[in-house]
């Protein structure tokens, strides 16, 4: 069985149909529907503004939004205390009462959340270099969100949404939390969701991606899917216009080669032009958001 059958047998852990929020006339969020199934790791995929935060916070009911959408088969909007028992969201910014010390902190969250772990929080607080004596108006930017991820991966949630949770951190810690993230925190009784436009940096982790572009889904599609969906092919001047009859999603030009991406082309029909390659995800990223009107 492959990992798409698998997961359609998997319960949803969110459905949202016609998703949709404006703001006056600007549309932050075009109409969307999509399931997202429990054990998945999900990338939310986007450049700067294309809605990514919008779509997480309207499924989260943090904003008011049209459609329909159950989380843990229940309304957010109307059962925002029940759900936060079971869902982790960090933002893209992090916010923590400034005035406490880290230890401060810990216990605070200890004694609010029945579902935190101190001592799984201070195992990722001690890879840092994060006193614990020190309010966090003190920490640096990347301190204050080193914290807030330790603290996050330190609480047993079903539901982890993460957006864009490393920004303003070193590529060293980047790697090592991603590392954690899928080795020490999900297993098959959690969904995971990260925004993020730094592709390359969560392909490795992922089981499906959404492609969202001027707030409309371009693409939502298993990973395993992306191997048999999308090749690119690399032919010379001769055989220009026979790639072009097959309607490539984008191109480019170099040394006098062209490259061409593919979505759904026959691949007997892709081997008569060049050699097929396999795309990473941020070739399929690049070529979407370029050649999607």
């Amino acid at each position: 069985m492959s990992q798409t059958d698998a997961a359609t047998l998997r319960p949803a852990i969110i459905e949202a149909q016609g998703l949709r929020k404006s703001y006056g006339r600007f549309t932050a969020l075009q109409p969307c529907s999509f399931t997202i199934p429990l054990g998945r790791v999900y990338g939310v995929i986007g450049a700067n503004g294309a809605g990514k935060t919008t779509l997480l916070n309207a499924v989260l009911g943090l904003i008011r939004a049209e459609g329909e959408v159950r989380v843990l088969g229940l309304d957010p909007a109307k059962k925002r205390d029940a759900l936060m028992q079971d869902i982790c969201f960090i933002a893209d910014v992090a916010t923590l009462p400034r005035f406490m010390k880290v230890q401060q902190l810990l216990s605070y969250v200890e004694g609010v959340h029945p579902k935190f772990s101190r001592a799984k929080t201070l195992s990722y607080l001690e890879r840092t270099k994060i006193p614990m004596n020190k309010p966090i108006k003190a920490l640096s930017k990347g301190m204050v969100t080193q914290l807030h991820l330790a603290i996050v991966m330190g609480i047993d949630a079903r539901l982890l949404v993460l957006d864009e949770p490393t920004l303003g951190l070193d590529i060293l810690f980047r790697k090592a939390f991603y590392r954690d993230l899928l080795e020490d925190y999900f297993d098959e009784e959690r969904t995971i969701i990260i925004t993020t436009h730094q592709v390359e940096e969560i392909e490795n982790i992922l089981t499906d991606v959404i492609f969202i572009k001027d707030g409309a889904i371009t693409l939502d599609a298993s990973m395993e899917d992306l191997e048999s969906r999308f090749a690119e092919v690399t032919t010379g001047p001769e055989k220009l216009a026979e790639a072009r009859a097959l309607h490539p999603l984008y191109e480019r030009t170099a040394l006098g080669r062209t490259s061409f991406c593919f979505e759904g082309a026959d691949r007997a029909a892709l081997k008569a032009l060049g050699p097929v390659k396999r795309m990473s995800l941020a070739d399929i990223f690049i070529a979407k958001m370029s050649g999607d009107a």
